[in-house]
């Protein structure tokens, strides 16, 4: 079965934005959780690395996801793929 240049080229992008947003993903997870104990000061009464780790994070994954879908639908549209509504 022949692939074409264009599902190709859709393919290639596709990972390249899930390959970005995952390495986002990896650096709020892990790099911004490892670096917060340094942050020791207090932020409405809790340490402010709490906040970062538990509200700060889950901001950036929403925020994630919502990107993805943005961008997904305009790669679709680029190639042809796109849903019909």
């Amino acid at each position: 079965m022949q692939v074409s240049e264009n599902l190709r080229s859709y393919w290639r992008k596709n990972l390249r934005i899930t390959a970005v947003l995952m390495c986002v993903w990896f650096a709020v997870t892990f790099g911004v959780a490892y670096f917060a104990r340094d942050l020791s000061f207090n932020f409405f009464g809790w340490p402010f690395s709490w906040w970062v780790a538990a509200q700060g994070a889950l901001i950036v994954y929403v925020l994630i996801i919502g990107l993805y879908a943005y961008l997904m639908n305009r790669l679709d549209v680029a190639h042809g793929v796109a849903e019909e509504e």
